[in-house]
């Protein structure tokens, strides 16, 4: 590992944790960060792995801290904070080796709604597939659309780099 790598992981662990905190320190007790419909902005930059390996550890970093900070407002405690940062962490390694942006879109949805929807559903009693499909909905629309802009962005950024 180099200071570039290090430094752009930091940087997207940094970026994740702000998006998080802005979205739930506003009403911690009703937000959609946590819970069994969870629309996390920050969810987002969860294709970043696609075009950029450092993406892997920070967006682990950054849920970890995240779910950490917040853990008091969530109710989740420690399998949150664990299990939600591992599940990141896996999703990211194998958004990390997708083809293209469609297939690369396919762990984060698909592993946060099925596995994350474990305690959720566990904690707020709320049936496990309602919980699945407000998990993976939240999720759909944060990759698809919140993703595909930060993608692009990137892109357009990397391309003015180049200059």
């Amino acid at each position: 590992m180099n200071i570039r790598y290090l430094t752009k992981a930091s940087l997207i662990a940094a970026i994740y944790l702000v998006l998080v905190l802005l979205q739930a320190l506003p009403f911690p007790m009703a937000n959609l960060t946590f819970g069994p419909v969870q629309l996390r902005i920050a969810e987002g930059l969860t294709l970043l792995p696609l075009v950029e390996s450092a993406a892997v550890p920070g967006l682990f970093i950054g849920v970890l801290l995240a779910n950490f900070l917040l853990a008091p407002y969530s109710g989740f405690g420690l399998v949150d904070i664990i299990g939600g940062s591992l599940v990141t962490l896996i999703a990211a390694y194998l958004t990390s080796k997708a083809k293209n942006k469609y297939i690369g879109m396919l762990p984060p949805i698909l592993l946060n709604g099925v596995i994350v929807s474990i305690w959720v559903s566990y904690f707020t009693k709320i049936p496990y597939l309602y919980t699945v499909l407000g998990i993976t909905a939240g999720e759909l629309v944060s990759v698809s659309i919140f993703g595909s802009l930060i993608l692009y962005v990137y892109e357009k950024a990397s391309k003015y780099r180049e200059w």
